[in-house]
């Protein structure tokens, strides 16, 4: 109980503080969109740029750690595309879709400040390291196999512009690659630059969770709710479970298994609902899917904290 009221619940407060200031219309709806894009494109961008520019990458980016993870975020991706085909009789398109929603893990609204709350700032290097490679890879895998599916007979290197322009018009990956740049580099920043970026990188956390809660009470969970209970059980409990599994073999520290179970226990991310309406496919059960997964994962989360005790 402790854990669940010192760790979890401020997080959804502050969700919840969005929710209801949109509900009660103290906030207008068009300002979350102002404030999530703040939140995505810059806050959070120089929030990773600054992590990253700053880590030690020989020590921080353990292969065992990436491997643990992303095996995890891979496998409940396939489960999640042959699930929706097999059970629910999907186009495939749609499968894609709903397959993404099971790939994609909030890593950073909800992974890092629920991680940060329960172990410290300074237990968030594996997290980092995680988020470094989390858009580009989720983005790639999902945008390739779209692609592929979409584009049955497509050359090699149409197919490659059309993932390579998805990708590079993400900012968080941009931010990403900018922090590389810097660290492999060894360039320094100014003072007065790098404390600029601090002051909007303390603002990332605070104002995504804040637009999260507002962006969640426009999607009305409605239909489909076999199909979200899929996403929903990959997301919070399979995912986690094999990242447990894969971190035990693989032999992780304490500090990275707590990172990788973690984050792989986050529900999908708003990125979930942004691929789905980028296609144009199962609009509705990516949007009623973060709505459900991010609200039951207090009782996920809270148990997983637990059983990492």
């Amino acid at each position: 109980m402790q854990t669940l009221l010192e760790v979890i619940l401020p997080v959804f407060l502050v969700i919840g503080f969005g929710y209801v200031a949109v509900w009660r219309d103290l906030f207008p709806a068009s300002g979350i969109d102002g404030v999530l894009r703040f939140a995505q494109n810059f806050a959070v961008p120089c929030l990773l740029f600054q992590a990253i520019s700053k880590i030690d990458i020989a020590a921080s980016f353990d292969p065992r750690l990436l491997i643990s993870f992303y095996t995890g975020a891979a496998a409940c991706f396939a489960l999640g595309i042959i699930g929706a085909r097999v059970f629910f009789k999907r186009d495939w398109e749609d499968c894609i879709a709903i397959g993404f929603c099971c790939l994609f893990s909030n890593s950073v609204l909800l992974g890092l400040p629920i991680a940060e709350r329960a172990y410290g700032p300074d237990a968030l290097t594996g997290n980092f390291a995680i988020i470094a490679f989390h858009s580009p890879f989720c983005y790639g895998l999902g945008i390739t196999v779209m692609e592929i599916v979409r584009g049955r007979g497509q050359s090699a290197g149409k197919l490659f512009r059309s993932v390579t322009r998805a990708m590079f018009r993400n900012a968080l990956v941009l931010g990403i690659l900018a922090g590389f740049t810097v660290n492999l580099s060894g360039l320094t920043l100014p003072g007065v630059v790098d404390d600029a970026l601090s002051l909007i990188a303390r603002a990332a956390l605070p104002a995504a969770l804040f637009a999260l809660g507002g962006v969640l009470i426009q999607y009305k969970p409605e239909g489909d709710m076999k199909a979200i209970a899929m996403v929903c059980a990959l997301s919070l409990l399979v995912h986690p479970g094999i990242v447990w599994g894969m971190g035990t073999a693989l032999a992780l520290d304490k500090d990275q298994f707590r990172a990788a179970v973690l984050t792989g226990a986050m529900a999908p991310g708003f990125n979930a609902y942004i691929f789905a309406n980028m296609y144009g496919r199962a609009r509705r059960v990516a949007a009623s899917a973060v709505l459900i997964a991010t609200g039951s994962s207090i009782l996920s989360v809270w148990f997983w904290l637990a059983v990492l005790a």
